[in-house]
């Protein structure tokens, strides 16, 4: 945007310096030619005076002189010519040519001619000035002289290449003043898009300043900054509402599930047992739900702090930490060695999370007798941690719904679970700045890859 702004700034300078220098330039060369003009046509009419009589009684010795010093003077080609265009009197360079001919035609017709009528710079044509010699009302010949133009066309070029250096010092001072401008205006405006990007990655304290810029972008900050407390605060009562009222049921649950278990044993009836049993599971069902609020609301609220971990050495520790299960569950779960440490930026126990929950998913659903692998690569700049399983899987519909809260696929819905695991992984995989994605395996299963930012392992010594 500063470019497009400076270049139409420029643009509008160089307009308005054409518009002022041209016609400037036009009259500079117009007046010089004038100036030279005049002392031409001064010369021609005192030789048309002093030709008058020559012509009329035949004596041109006279006039002959007068037209061969002036030539050998001033070195300008000076001419008598009659009124049939016969040359009476030539000095230097003949007339009657392409060049001298028009101008002799209208001398002859009683005006007084120059040509050209401005003399440019590029042109190296000579200025032919003729003057018609009159003997009692009657034209009855001309005076030519022809000049030598290249004074006059250094002096124009001169003045030119005077203006365009004003001009060019002009449009330098005006380029430099509009990207000043343009930074004065933008820099606002610069700011407002980087503070709205930290906002979007989760800075909920990134703020504009409000004393940058036009007063109209100042206010636009200020609002701008409103509006972002606002829906902080808002946020942020969200999520302390969401943490509070987790907290404050997790007392109530446990004693309500401490009294369902005592009336156990004064149930004499199978009835009564089986519903005592349901009444467990549920208790036990929303105590998990409301683990796993707490979980989430403690991932969205905290103000992460980036470590670096070695993803190789943290998936090993979490697959030895779940390898009961799976056994017990019959479910074969492996890692797949790596060469040596992946060392990866992410949120403190971000990657340990990330793996618990992506683990407990494809043990959880996973077949008997199915496998669960765990791997861990560079890829990209980074190290991408991959559990991938041979279960039922996931269709691209439900994929695209699996990180919302509470969501859960139509066919493990009696399955143990909040339907929080993906949602969780899902927010601390974007705090520290990676990318989730996830995809189904061939010919069954899933695959789940979280991405992290890699980081280089120090040198050896």
């Amino acid at each position: 945007m500063r470019r497009r702004l400076v270049f139409s700034y420029s643009l509008l300078i160089i307009l308005v310096l054409l518009a002022l220098e041209t016609p400037l330039a036009i009259t500079l060369a117009n007046r010089e030619t004038e100036r030279i003009r005049a002392d031409r046509l001064a010369d021609a009419n005192r030789f048309a005076s002093l030709s008058g009589p020559a012509l009329r009684n035949g004596t041109i010795s006279a006039i002959r002189d007068e037209l061969q010093r002036y030539r050998e003077l001033y070195g300008i080609t000076a001419a008598l010519v009659d009124r049939e265009r016969r040359p009476v009197v030539v000095t230097g360079a003949p007339v009657g040519t392409d060049l001298t001919d028009p101008a002799i035609f209208g001398a002859l017709a009683g005006r007084q001619m120059t040509v050209p009528d401005v003399v440019w710079p590029w042109r190296s044509a000579p200025l032919v000035v003729a003057v018609p010699v009159n003997d009692g009302g009657e034209v009855i010949g001309t005076v030519v002289t022809v000049s030598a133009t290249h004074r006059v066309r250094r002096t124009v070029t001169v003045w030119w290449t005077l203006l365009a250096t004003i001009g060019l010092l002009a449009v330098t001072a005006g380029v430099m003043i509009a990207f000043r401008l343009a930074g004065w205006v933008l820099r606002p405006v610069t700011i407002l898009d980087v503070v709205t990007h930290d906002i979007a990655a989760g800075d909920g304290t990134a703020r504009v300043p409000t004393q940058q810029g036009p007063p109209e972008l100042r206010r636009l900050a200020a609002s701008f900054n409103e509006m972002a407390d606002a829906v902080a605060d808002a946020l942020e009562r969200q999520r302390a509402f969401v943490a509070h009222a987790s907290h404050q049921l997790r007392n109530p649950l446990t004693a309500l599930r401490l009294r369902v278990e005592e009336l156990g044993p004064s149930l004499a009836d199978d009835y009564g047992r089986a519903e005592h049993k349901l009444a467990l599971e549920e208790t036990d069902r929303l105590a998990h739900v409301l683990d796993g609020l707490l979980t989430l609301a403690r991932a969205e609220r905290a103000q992460h702090t980036m470590v670096v971990v070695d993803a190789a050495a943290v998936a090993a520790a979490r697959v030895a930490a779940w390898q009961p299960l799976a056994t017990h569950r019959d479910i074969t779960l492996t890692l797949r060695p790596t060469d040596g440490p992946h060392l990866a930026r992410a949120v403190h126990t971000g990657i340990d999370q990330v793996l618990d929950a992506l683990i407990d998913n494809a043990v959880k659903f996973g077949r008997s007798g199915g496998r669960v692998e765990v791997s861990v690569d560079r890829r990209d700049d980074g190290v991408v941690v991959r559990v991938s399983d041979d279960g039922p899987g996931m269709t691209e519909a439900q994929l695209a719904s699996s990180t919302e809260r509470f969501w859960r696929a139509p066919d493990t819905q009696n399955i143990e679970g909040a339907g929080l695991g993906l949602t969780i992984v899902a927010v601390l995989v974007d705090a520290s700045g990676g990318r989730l994605t996830m995809r189904p395996a061939v010919p069954t299963g899933l695959v789940a890859e979280a991405w992290f930012r890699g980081v280089e392992p120090p040198p050896r010594s």
